[in-house]
């Protein structure tokens, strides 16, 4: 799969179905959002089953408020459309497949 842009508009209908995804809150401005982004992109290589989708905080304020976003990047893991787990923070990519191997 590759990765999409989700937005407050196509979030429910890209995120809250059946299914694993990890779902990335970030912004362009912030450093480790840049950091973590070349890491989901191995994750999406490596995990044909994971659906990953990106929310930029700054357009898409709505989704973000809604799971409690705080601090960025935010990485939620959606499990038929329920969110399971979240990490806060740079992860790495062991630690993210860790997270999201709970839950597939």
């Amino acid at each position: 799969m590759s990765i999409v842009n989700v937005s407050d508009n196509s979030f429910k209908g890209e995120v809250e179905g059946e299914g694993t995804v990890l779902v990335d809150f970030w912004a362009p401005w912030c450093g480790p959002c840049k950091m973590i982004a070349p890491v989901l992109e191995e994750l999406d290589k490596e995990i044909e089953s994971l659906k990953i989708a990106k929310v930029n905080v700054d357009d898409n304020p709505e989704s973000a408020a809604r799971f409690g976003v705080m601090s960025i990047p935010t990485l939620i893991v959606f499990k038929d459309g329920q969110p399971v787990d979240k990490v806060v923070g740079f992860q790495s990519k062991e630690a993210l497949k860790n997270v999201v191997s709970r839950h597939q």
